[in-house]
């Protein structure tokens, strides 16, 4: 008398095998380009955002969804208070005067650039992460 051997059942993969497959993968900083252009551009962009004269959107596509929603927040807290003063958006006069980068993790450079304004001097915060062959912007901070 032979016994049944059940049937294989198939693999099935579970939900979080699937949607880590889909997910943004981390590339390492040997398959970027130089994070230096990006840093720039970007502190250069979220300066322009705050003063009002560019939209935030020109800047989602190289930030997560965190910093571009802290960016929003930002631009537009800083639009009441130019209404507020009854004042009109006007392009910034700016200079940047140092870009210090650091790569703490392979695929991660955090970067601090200082810009030079007439009212006062500040800093922008920037991290980037290399995701899915390029640079994003995990972390972007204006202090």
């Amino acid at each position: 008398m032979s016994v049944p051997v059940p049937a294989a059942r198939p693999r099935v993969r579970r939900a979080r095998e699937v949607s880590e497959f889909f997910e943004a993968q981390p590339a390492s900083t040997r398959h970027l380009p130089d994070p230096t252009p990006l840093v720039d551009s970007l502190t250069r962009g979220a300066v322009e955002v705050i003063a009002g004269v560019r939209e935030p959107e020109q800047l989602a596509r190289w930030l997560t969804e965190e910093p571009y929603l802290k960016l929003v927040a930002r631009a537009n807290l800083a639009t009441r208070a130019r209404s507020a003063r009854r004042l009109t958006a006007k392009h910034p006069t700016y200079a940047i005067r140092s870009i210090r980068q650091s790569s703490p993790d392979d695929g991660v450079v955090e970067a601090v650039v200082v810009v030079d304004m007439p009212p006062r001097t500040r800093a922008v915060v920037v991290r980037l992460e290399g995701l899915d062959r390029r640079w994003r912007a995990t972390a972007l901070s204006v202090l």
